[in-house]
């Protein structure tokens, strides 16, 4: 049996339960209140715990993998490896300052104290631009640091900026850029290794599919080769010939924002009876 630790509660909490599911793992979701539980279609048990513990708690060996934002892993520096990025619960770790403060370089952070959550991916930053600059740790609201005359700027996390806007501050360097990640202990035995891999094979063709779509039209033969080239497959797309004499039946697997703008091409072009399926799985 392997063991998956995974955020208790929040956005990376629901993402990380619904990929799972989306693999088809059967599991009592543990919400807030229960600490772990174990799947009952696949040998695998799951740790509810708090994102920052997720890291220590894998390098322990109290569980064998854990999804957690790679911020979180890059600031707990544990001896882990990541073994899959996710593409979910995207962010970046930025540096803002007060709209008030003039900024035109990295330059200008020298001299100034800065609040953060995240000091060791703050420190490893300042030191590779060569910047001195004082370092403020704090838990937790660091965008209030600046109005309360704790800090001259902020180093934290950004998804939309709107909570830098309100709170008087604009976003001048971005640091890093971070995803929910797998990370792995580096001495899995054999047996685990194998069941990760089990799950990592799930995980990719779900990720693969994404915003995938399966593309059916019908379309005269004499159109067949322009209509190909607008829709590229994995290798080539399928070609199956109708009843109608001369008309066949062309399947392709095309991101849904390309199809989208190819559309128009594709009717231009002769092709009929458009139909467009949504992808749960895919494996090359």
């Amino acid at each position: 049996m392997i063991t998956l630790a995974i955020q208790k509660s929040g956005r990376l909490s629901e993402k990380t339960v619904k990929l799972l599911q989306e693999c088809g793992i059967v599991f009592e979701n543990g919400g807030s209140s229960k600490l772990k539980s174990k799947a009952g279609n696949f040998p695998m048990q799951i740790l509810y715990l708090r994102d920052d513990d997720i890291p220590e708690c894998v390098a322990d060996g109290i569980a064998d993998a854990g999804i957690v934002g790679e911020n979180v892993y890059l600031e707990k520096r544990k001896p882990l490896t990541i073994v899959e990025k996710l593409g979910f619960a995207r962010c970046r770790l930025s540096i803002a300052v007060p709209k008030s403060m003039k900024y035109s370089s990295l330059k200008d952070l020298n001299g100034l104290s800065i609040a953060t959550s995240y000091p060791n991916i703050l420190e490893t930053f300042l030191t590779d631009n060569r910047i001195n600059a004082n370092i403020h740790e704090i838990s937790g609201s660091v965008e209030i640091a600046p109005g309360i005359g704790l800090a001259d700027a902020i180093f934290d996390i950004v998804s939309t900026g709107s909570t830098l806007l309100s709170n008087g501050l604009r976003e001048v360097e971005t640091v890093i850029k971070s995803e929910a990640v797998i990370v792995a202990g580096e001495n899995l035995t054999d047996e685990k290794q194998a069941l990760l891999d089990k799950l990592l094979f799930r995980i990719r063709a779900v990720q693969l599919a994404g915003n995938r779509k399966y593309i059916l039209l019908n379309a005269p033969n004499e159109k067949i080769e322009t209509i190909c080239g607008l829709l590229p497959g994995m290798k080539s797309p399928t070609i199956m010939p109708l009843s109608t004499a001369g008309w066949s039946s062309i399947h392709s697997v095309i991101a849904e924002d390309e199809f989208w703008e190819k559309i128009e091409a594709l009717k231009a072009a002769g092709a009929q009876g458009i139909l467009v399926i949504p992808i749960e799985k895919m494996i090359l």
